[in-house]
């Protein structure tokens, strides 16, 4: 049997269908160092304390006041005292008798 040539006909060409790409990662790394710098500061305070504790001593004084009184007699014609002859002394008028020192209502 005898078969003939195939006829040759043009093909047409189709719009071209695109496949969404595939994507390839090929990982590269490069390491850095950052310092990172955390400053902290201490302070120790030395704390003195001075509580003053105030007193009132108080002191009490006594004092004695003597007051001595002295009386004259205006110039004149001189008067008699009774006693003057028996002089000064206990109980006898003069030096130490009325006027002088303690009376009946208190001092002079």
């Amino acid at each position: 049997m005898f078969c003939p040539p195939p006829r040759k006909h043009h093909a047409r060409v189709l719009p071209a269908i695109v496949h969404p790409t595939q994507h390839d990662v090929i990982p590269h790394t490069q390491e850095y160092i950052v310092p990172e710098i955390h400053p902290r500061h201490t302070t120790v305070l030395n704390r003195q304390v001075f509580n003053h504790v105030h007193s009132f001593p108080h002191t009490v004084s006594q004092q004695q006041q003597v007051i001595s009184r002295q009386f004259y007699q205006p110039p004149g014609p001189p008067t008699p005292v009774a006693g003057a002859m028996a002089g000064p002394g206990f109980g006898a008028p003069g030096y130490g008798g009325p006027g002088y020192g303690r009376s009946v209502g208190g001092w002079l």
